[in-house]
């Protein structure tokens, strides 16, 4: 028995490490160095900041997030790289919670299966969580926050510039090798997607060894190199934890706990959302699967919203990049949101 439960987190593990490593963590953690690197922190301060109000750096950090088809553990490093280089607290979580919640490639795909209300349902939660979610984190931890402000002693005026040209170029094309795959091949075999990973990333090779200097790469792959080292064992920590978890669990208990419209069943599909880990757009089809033997409209909308955002391996990287303190009033407060979001919307669906 033991045997097998171990067996089951290897092979979680196994899938995780074939299917994701190469196509989703290696252009992440290559994009938090670029950022990093290349990226004026001038710039971040001005848009993303601590002093930045509000009003534009929360609406500003959630629309770019959409664009992004990434997963709960993808997102972790680019939203790390834009933090270290002086992003608030705020934008940061609402990029780490958007970007996989809501992202347009796994709207579209909620739409095609589950029902465009289902989809536009998910999209207005997803905001407005981040919403809450980014006004807590940054009052929650104001005086840390005033503190890194204070340290700061750039003078931002209107002309700063973000980046060089050049780097830009570089940061779209890490950036594409990273998206394109999902939005090229969202069917068939993953071979599929390692091939257009391939030949958008030796196009990047070439352009980044005709066009940066040998400091520059050292200096970018250092940075990256920081990340990887940070993050990259957790997650597969977390990964091997969560098959452990999974072999455990029989699926008829999930069935049975998830019908009806109540607060409980809502609060357990948050709760088995916020421990698993999915892959991008793998969570729409496993929402579907669980509504044809019974799981109400509540506890799926709870399950689409913690599922992606939240996991293991990103909660034991998000603690060790963030801090324990900023990971768990994060965790708290995405867990009650979506509870709330998953019971309230049974009461008006159902």
């Amino acid at each position: 028995m033991l045997y097998q439960i171990l067996l089951k987190g290897l092979l979680a593990l196994k899938e995780y490490i074939a299917l994701h490593v190469i196509t989703c963590l290696v252009p992440a953690f290559l994009l938090a160095g670029a950022m990093v690197s290349f990226i004026s922190k001038e710039a971040i301060l001005k848009y993303l900041g601590s002093k930045t109000k509000k009003i534009i750096s929360f609406p500003l950090s959630a629309l770019s997030s959409i664009l992004l088809a990434v997963c709960s553990c993808t997102v972790i490093p680019i939203a790390a790289g834009i933090y270290f280089q002086g992003g608030g607290v705020g934008p940061a979580f609402i990029l780490l919670w958007v970007a996989p919640a809501s992202n347009v490639l796994a709207l579209i795909y909620t739409g095609a299966i589950l029902g465009y209300d289902i989809a536009g349902i998910r999209l207005f939660l997803a905001l407005l969580t981040a919403t809450i979610v980014g006004w807590i984190l940054s009052w929650s931890f104001r005086k840390e926050e005033q503190d890194r402000i204070n340290k700061e002693t750039q003078i931002i005026s209107d002309e700063t510039r973000i980046i060089e040209k050049r780097y830009l170029i570089l940061i779209i094309l890490i950036l594409i090798s990273l998206l394109a795959p999902n939005y090229l091949v969202q069917k068939g075999p993953y071979y599929l997607k390692v091939l257009v990973f391939s030949i958008l990333f030796i196009i990047s090779f070439l352009y980044v060894f005709k066009f940066l200097s040998g400091r520059e790469i050292k200096d970018w792959l250092r940075e990256s190199w920081w990340f990887v080292k940070i993050i990259f064992p957790l997650l597969l920590l977390g990964v091997f934890i969560v098959g452990i978890v999974g072999a455990i669990l029989k699926r008829s208990w999930i069935e049975s706990w998830l019908g009806g419209r109540g607060i409980l069943p809502s609060f357990l599909a948050t709760l088995i959302g916020a421990l698993s880990y999915f892959a991008t757009l793998t969570e729409a089809p496993f929402v579907h699967t669980l509504m044809k033997l019974g799981m109400g409209k509540g506890p799926a909308i709870a399950l689409l919203l913690s599922g992606p955002g939240l996991s293991l391996p990103n909660m034991l990287a998000l603690g060790r990049i963030f801090g324990w303190k900023k990971t768990t009033v994060y965790v708290i407060t995405i867990v009650i949101l979506s509870t709330l979001s998953g019971y309230i919307t049974g009461k008006i669906l159902t």
